[in-house]
């Protein structure tokens, strides 16, 4: 029989029978043809690669990832995921889509088409997060009727506004939900619910949102697992404790790893989603357990029946490995064709397409003045009352504290106190809203960092412990259009440019990698404390991420999803 490909002695990956079992693998118009003894005696291939004992296991399929999130394009997103294996994604555009709506996911798509990686999308569905904040666009029903017609959108994407979905049955958001199970019932519905147990759960999943991706504890897990929510597990989710759950509770139909947010100095220092087999199976989960939960369960859930699999007339997207422990990954075969070899040179894609012109100019602030980071109180003098944002390691939740600060000449004296600024100026020249704040615990103890990337709403944040600094940084990226800015004693310490929309680099990956590394050691040696300082610095913003968070409109507390008063 006539093949392109005839990969021979290999151990193949049995999602049945979750082992390895030594065979051939043969490959036609870029599907699995054949899997089992019969080798060069029954194919005629025009390619044969000996396969030397090596493990073959399907390609690495990321079911929820923001792109976004690395500060890349599509095409140089999906470069730096083919030598780690990962050979199908499902991105949730909802960054682009809070700079620019419609249009910015649109040109998501389009950006993605010619990738080496098949790129998914989901629609975002909280777009703005909440009715917390301004944004650049907004997603409505309309614009998901209109998207849902595009061949690469396959899910909605993660519910935010779990507040809303549980407290008001005629939100926006419960609209959208309904209106997605209602009319296009293929779609599987993304969640966000951090925290949620019991009643508020169920009642979750009762409205039609039956996953969740967000910071899991072993409680939760079991009853989300009880309920039949789908868990994806990200890595602040990998501990010893959870890993043994997991591997001790035959949970496998019930999970699967994604990345969420990958920072483009750990992508390529570390890895993608491989990076969190290897974890996974470093903490004590068996390699082939492993494996599913990055490969076929993800497919199931996303309903891509067309792979995930080594198996006749699915898609020929494998790895070739040698040590699966170390999951080193030697090759890897997309469609059947070869697109990496650990001994080959690793070539780039062909040069990308520009976004348009209106995606470099979004920035819309003035310059500010160290007047716009004065606080003003009611009272001449003496000590007020203050809600603080306490930022703590280890996780990218806030606690509210309240603290008394001084006050004179009506100015709340920010500067002297124990605490830092935050604030929020709203950059799409929509209503021009900005607000200060406090934050404190382990952030900055000097100088000030700035940036318009901060989730959801991408609006200018900054963080200070004086106003000079504050200046500088923020001034440094409405100058550029957008960025991520460090500064200290009247110096720019750091700056990472990000021209498409303020949130993207076209620079290569490992250009973007080695600014991010520098500017992650900046904001440490100013004494921010984190395991990604970056990621923490970024929800300061983000609305559906509890406790106390701040956005254009004020300050936010997110469980009871209502703006709240600085001073108490």
């Amino acid at each position: 029989m006539q093949t392109d490909l005839l990969i021979t002695d290999v151990l193949v990956y049995s999602h049945t029978l979750k082992s390895f079992v030594h065979g051939n693998v043969a490959v036609l118009n870029g599907k699995f043809l054949y899997i089992g003894e019969k080798g060069k005696e029954s194919f005629q291939a025009n390619e044969v690669v000996a396969g030397q004992d090596r493990y073959m296991i399907p390609g690495l399929i990321d079911i929820h990832l923001h792109i976004e999130s690395t500060m890349v394009t599509p095409p140089t997103f999906s470069h730096g995921l083919i030598p780690n294996g990962v050979t199908t994604i499902v991105a949730d555009p909802h960054e682009m889509a809070n700079v620019f709506g419609m249009k910015g996911i649109q040109e998501m798509i389009r950006m993605s088409k010619d990738c080496v990686a098949d790129i998914f999308y989901g629609i975002p569905s909280s777009v703005p997060a909440t009715t917390l904040e301004t944004t650049g666009g907004v997603i409505g029903i309309s614009e998901i009727d209109e998207l849902v017609k595009e061949k690469q959108v396959i899910c909605l994407g993660e519910v935010m506004d779990y507040a809303k979905v549980i407290s008001e049955p005629n939100s926006k958001i419960n609209q959208i939900v309904r209106h997605v199970k209602e009319n296009y019932p293929h779609l599987p519905i993304e969640g966000h619910c951090p925290k949620l147990m019991d009643m508020e759960l169920s009642s979750f999943i009762f409205a039609g949102i039956d996953s969740d991706h967000t910071q899991q504890t072993i409680a939760g897990m079991n009853e989300r697992v009880r309920l039949n929510m789908f868990i994806e597990l990200q890595e602040k989710s990998m501990n010893k404790e959870i890993i043994q759950y997991l591997a001790e509770q035959n949970r496998g139909e019930y999970f699967c790893f994604v990345t969420d947010d990958v920072m483009p100095d750990s992508f390529v220092e570390k890895g993608h989603l491989n990076h969190l087999v290897k974890k996974a199976i470093l903490l004590g989960l068996r390699p082939e357990d492993a494996i599913y939960a990055s490969t076929v369960t993800p497919a199931k859930r996303m309903r891509m029946y067309d792979r995930g699999l080594i198996a006749p007339n699915k898609i020929a997207d494998f790895l070739l490995i040698e040590n699966l422990e170390k999951f080193d990954i030697q090759q890897v075969n997309k469609n059947g064709q070869k697109v990496f070899d650990q001994t080959q040179t690793y070539k780039k894609e062909k040069p990308m397409t520009t976004f348009p012109d209106e995606f470099y100019q979004s920035i819309k602030i003035p310059s500010l003045t160290l007047e716009d980071f004065t606080i003003y109180t009611h009272a001449e003098r003496g000590k007020v009352a203050c809600r603080v944002m306490v930022v703590s390691d280890g996780t990218t939740f806030t606690k509210e504290v309240v603290d008394l600060l001084q006050m004179k000449d009506k100015q709340l004296q920010w500067e002297e106190s124990k605490h830092c600024l935050v604030g929020v100026f709203e950059r799409y020249g929509i209503n021009g809203n900005k607000a200060l704040g406090l934050v404190s615990g382990d952030t900055i103890k000097k100088g000030a960092i700035a940036s318009t990337y901060s989730h959801d709403n991408h609006n200018l944040i900054v963080v200070a412990k004086n106003k000079k600094d504050a200046q500088l940084a923020a001034n440094t990226i409405i100058e550029n259009q957008g960025g991520f800015c460090v500064a200290e004693d009247g110096k720019v310490l750091s700056f990472l440019k990000l021209p498409v929309g303020g949130i993207l680099s076209e620079a290569p990956l490992d250009q973007v990698a080695r600014e991010m590394k520098e500017l992650r050691k900046a904001m440490e040696s100013l004494g921010y404390k984190h395991y990604n300082p970056i990621m923490s610095f970024s929800t300061h913003s983000l609305p559906v991420s509890p406790e106390l968070k701040i956005t254009d409109l004020g300050l936010a507390k997110v469980n009871e999803s209502e703006i709240v008063p600085l001073i108490i």
